[in-house]
């Protein structure tokens, strides 16, 4: 029975890497634990009868979806003239592998930051599945350390999810904290504490943020001091783009820069662009056709050009009713 449980576990992770390219056009990831969503995952999923054999052969050094996807004809014909996205995102996707054999907990590996990162995954949960835009800040963090040195940084991550960005960062030697949903909390630290015991400069911190609540309390503006504020595929269909953006506000700093990877799916996320430029200078600094993702950089606007009084109202209303972008 312990055998059989092993191999059915490893059965539906593998597959989920042959599987789930579907999702990597039409998905509706994040860092985000909705239980209400896990219908959606699981239908887009859509479960083939396929052999173990089969699975495992396809399951080699490169099929993770990132790769999947770049190897889909459609994708490579729409990005045929951009050569470059298409080779920095190949250099993402070598990042990445699987384990060939059967192990007693499922984990999926990167190499990142001079390190070997192995990070344990669910399918039953957004927030507990790597997205490429992770990948891609993860990317960036390694390849531009000197015009973003994170040594000794005060950083935080927002719907870190699996831990992936944050591991990364405190491998580069930044102070982090972690956070997302309670019920994610559990894996995030496990992920963390397995990749960065003995080997980060400091010992990450995993703490709960839920977008929005308690902010004052757990989070109080005058001991509250990021350089930095990372965040990977944290806007796509959810209800809490008001909260979030509030997030944003609360944990910023006027020196505060946030680094901030998004993929754009649905009208709703130029939307929330739109809206965090009244508070934010906005900078695109990469662009990545191939996935539809884009990289950010910002910084809180002064107080001469931030639209204050639209901040307060916002604000004012995001508290007393939850809105939609």
């Amino acid at each position: 029975m312990i055998l059989f449980n092993l191999l059915e576990t490893q059965l539906t992770r593998v597959h989920r890497y042959v599987q789930t390219s579907r999702l990597i056009n039409v998905d509706l990831p994040a860092d985000r634990c909705r239980k209400d969503r896990v219908p959606l995952m699981e239908e887009k999923l859509n479960w083939e009868q396929t052999s173990f054999q089969e699975m495992i052969k396809k399951a080699s050094l490169y099929r993770h979806p990132l790769a999947n996807h770049l190897m889909d004809p459609e994708v490579q014909k729409e990005s045929g003239e951009d050569d470059d996205d298409r080779t920095v995102v190949a250099e993402i996707m070598r990042r990445c592998f699987v384990p060939a054999f059967v192990t007693t907990i499922p984990w999926e590996g990167f190499h990142f930051a001079g390190h070997e990162i192995r990070i344990s995954e669910a399918t039953d949960c957004y927030g507990a599945v790597v997205w490429p835009s992770a990948l891609v800040l993860c990317y960036f963090l390694e390849t531009n350390v000197k015009q973003y040195n994170l040594v000794d940084k005060n950083v935080i991550e927002i719907g870190a999810g699996t831990g992936l960005v944050s591991i990364v960062a405190s491998l580069l030697g930044a102070h982090v904290t972690a956070t997302d949903l309670p019920e994610l909390l559990g894996n995030l630290q496990y992920n963390i504490s397995r990749n960065t015991k003995m080997k980060a400069k400091h010992l990450p911190q995993v703490k709960e943020l839920s977008w929005g609540v308690a902010l004052d309390e757990n989070f109080p503006r005058a001991s509250t001091n990021f350089d930095y504020i990372l965040a990977a595929d944290v806007v796509y269909a959810h209800p809490f783009l008001e909260e979030l953006l509030i997030t944003f506000d609360h944990l910023c700093k006027e020196t505060t820069v946030i680094l901030w990877v998004m993929k754009f799916r649905l009208e709703k996320e130029n939307k929330f662009v739109d809206r965090f430029e009244q508070l934010f200078d906005l900078e695109e600094i990469s662009s990545f056709p191939s996935l539809n993702i884009k990289l950010y950089k910002a910084m809180k606007k002064n107080q001469k050009n931030a639209c204050y009084p639209q901040r307060r109202m916002w604000k004012a209303k995001a508290i007393s009713g939850r809105l939609l972008l």
